[in-house]
């Protein structure tokens, strides 16, 4: 037996060696005193005897007998050999006894190096076990701004707290997103069964990755599992048997081929044409003559104005498909457990389509959607890499680009003001544009920023204090709210205040264009492009889901010019982000002649020129504000992490989430 077994390991190495030559690549295994020589070593710690998995040895320490291996560990030398007999000798012991005396290794960037032990490793890596146990000591390089070696200092902060080699991440911050999914501090160390618990659920999920052919996806498999436990969350992954897992993973493999494709987000800019098929994929009995549509709020329509806003698109929704569709609204959805609830009781009540409206609802609504693929799940966000529901936003950047021309117009002083919310995609554009709008009437303007979620902050009265009369503010008010502080208003000397436009979320055309498509046989984009893109649905003025309403009172010159560039925009005649624009600092953003792309808009770090004021940083925050810049903050990571709270893309109180 193990003689036979030694054959079929020497033809899976002598095939390693061949695709190896094939490739161009090293065909046996790499030498760590090789790379260490030109490698300037910070620190050598001796870590003592741990597990540590077989999937992270990739090479050997010394030359020796680096070329009786293929790069995957599998041996070369022929079954007569001595080696193939020491080999076969280990094999039956592993099979009859196991193996237990530790290997001797180092671990370098977080991969590991034999020096003793390189056939005990073979023998297992052939037996695919997950672990081994190891004498380790780790050679740390000195710091440098290199990715990777950002990527290992990375993984030593965790390692510090966790004591875990369980997982090995590719893309910047991802430690410290598996810590917040785990609920974990980043400087709370572990208890034995948090290592355990880890170590069984990244064990598990290996051998379904695996058995799913993952090891073929360029994706690694710690960074599957991140995605996995991101949408399964961390308390029910670590309970799971490999069977529950197999069968979860399996739900949600489209999503995995996303990420392995590089997570690409297909922005459709404008409403799709209405495809006409001959099965409609939101429904297995074709074209629906009726539809029962779900719609999920955040706090209360009374309390939120961007609730409100979504509840207005509702009704009119129902006056545009009266006799057809049927809906239901559900709020005070705030946690992840009570946006699953309402899904679950619109989906048991017969939704065949939901429409979350809130960003944080993002991963809930994702593990709904595999656990319900019959029901189409749409969600309110921008630049959310998922193929499994589709986003939907709107360009209120367009909007806000003409309120700030005419404030512009109408201000006898060179000073506007600009109230915020939220650090988040979409944020920064819509100030952005309010700056240019304003400097294209007035090239001397400054716009004065202030931020309503910085603790211990009072915008409003900062922006008094600076006599700034002129103020961009929340798009709308709540039903029960007397306030007159939205859209844009002139703050007079005797504390009256004069509303002079304010721009519109009409989302209620939004969910017509939707719905109309679904009525007329159209495939929904998630569906053409599952597994393949994520699909954002990302309209303007084209659409007419955004516009401005202008007071009566506004001089008829200032109307003229506002109609004029509303019309521009919507035919695609005018680009609000044309060059030349410049950042704070005089950094040129968009050069003369250019305009900036789409996703440069959404991801928008900086502050225009013109404006006054910063990006605040995380710890600067109310605790409401941190949980949402946490989710989708400006500077972010690859993982999606935040960095400091300052990325770009969805609105703030001029974008709505009050």
């Amino acid at each position: 037996m193990a003689a036979s077994d030694y054959s079929s390991a020497l033809k899976q190495g002598r095939r390693s060696y061949r695709t190896a030559l094939t490739k161009g690549e090293y065909p046996y295994l790499p030498v760590l005193d090789d790379m260490i020589s030109y490698t300037e070593v910070a620190s050598i710690e001796n870590l003592g005897i741990m597990d540590i998995p077989l999937s992270k040895i990739v090479g050997t320490k010394t030359e020796g007998r680096s070329n009786a291996f293929a790069n995957n560990f599998m041996p070369l030398l022929p079954e007569d050999s001595e080696f193939g007999s020491k080999w076969s000798s280990l094999y039956k012991h592993q099979i009859n006894d196991g193996i237990s005396d530790p290997i001797i290794a180092y671990e370098f960037m977080n991969q590991f190096y034999v020096q003793e032990g390189n056939k005990r490793v073979s023998v297992m890596k052939y037996l695919k076990t997950y672990s081994i146990p190891a004498s380790v000591t780790r050679w740390v390089p000195k710091r440098s701004d290199d990715k990777e070696n950002r990527l290992y200092y990375e993984f030593l902060d965790f390692y510090e707290v966790s004591r875990s080699y369980d997982v090995c991440f590719s893309k910047e911050g991802s430690y410290k997103k598996l810590l917040k999914l785990m609920g974990k501090k980043e400087d709370e160390a572990w208890t034995d069964d948090d290592r355990m618990n880890l170590h069984s659920a990244c064990y598990n999920f290996e051998l379904v990755f695996n058995k799913a052919h993952g090891e073929k996806l360029d994706i690694n498999v710690s960074d599957a599992f991140l995605i996995y436990v991101e949408i399964y969350g961390y308390e029910k992954v670590k309970s799971q048997s490999e069977q529950e897992m197999d069968r979860a993973l399996q739900k949600m493999w489209a999503e995995i081929t996303l990420a392995d494709q590089g997570s690409q987000v297909e922005l459709v800019r404008d409403p799709e044409q209405v495809k006409a098929t001959l099965f409609n994929k939101l429904l297995t009995s074709g074209i629906p003559d009726s539809l029962k549509i779900a719609f999920i709020y955040t706090k209360t329509t009374e309390t939120s104005s961007w609730a409100y806003a979504h509840e207005l698109g509702r009704h009119y929704l129902e006056q545009v498909f009266e006799g057809r569709i049927t809906t239901m609204a559900f709020d005070k959805a705030d946690t992840e457990t009570e946006v699953e609830e309402a899904i679950e009781l619109a989906i048991a009540a017969g939704c065949e389509l939901i429409f979350t409206t809130a960003t944080q609802m993002v991963n809930q609504s994702v593990r709904s959607a595999i656990l319900h693929p019959k029901v189409k799940i749409y969600n309110c966000s921008i630049k959310m890499s998922y193929s499994s529901i589709c986003t939907y936003y709107a360009r209120m950047y367009e909007s806000k680009f003409l309120m700030g021309a005419i404030a512009a117009a109408l201000s006898r002083i060179d000073r506007l003001g600009y109230v915020a919310d939220y650090p988040i995609y979409g944020a920064l554009a819509n100030i952005n544009a309010f700056a240019l709008g304003a400097k294209m009437i007035n090239p001397y303007v400054q716009i004065h920023l202030e931020w309503t979620k910085v603790k211990g902050t009072d915008a409003r009265e900062k922006l008094e204090q600076e006599g700034v009369v002129f103020v961009s503010d929340n798009d709308m008010i709540t039903p029960k709210s007397a306030s007159r502080e939205y859209g844009l208003y002139a703050k007079r000397e005797d504390g009256t205040l004069e509303n002079l436009a304010t721009p519109i979320w009409d989302w209620g055309k939004f969910y017509e264009k939707i719905v109309r498509n679904i009525f007329s046989g159209g495939s929904t984009e998630s569906d053409v492009q599952k597994g393949k893109k994520a699909v954002n649905y990302w309209w303007g003025m084209s659409a007419d889901v955004i516009d401005v309403i202008c007071s009566k009172s506004m001089p008829h010159g200032t109307s003229r010019l506002i109609e004029f560039l509303k019309n521009s925009i919507r035919a695609g005649a005018f680009h609000p982000f044309d060059g030349p624009i410049y950042a704070q600092g005089g950094v040129v953003q968009c050069e003369k002649g250019k305009s900036l792309e789409a996703e440069e808009i959404i991801t928008m770090d900086w502050l225009a020129e013109n404006v006054i004021g910063k990006i605040p940083e995380l710890d600067e925050l109310t605790d409401e504000a941190r949980m949402l810049v946490e989710f989708q903050g400006i500077k972010v990571d690859e993982s999606g992490t935040e960095r400091s709270a300052t990325h770009s893309g969805k609105p703030d109180k001029n974008g709505g989430h009050e």
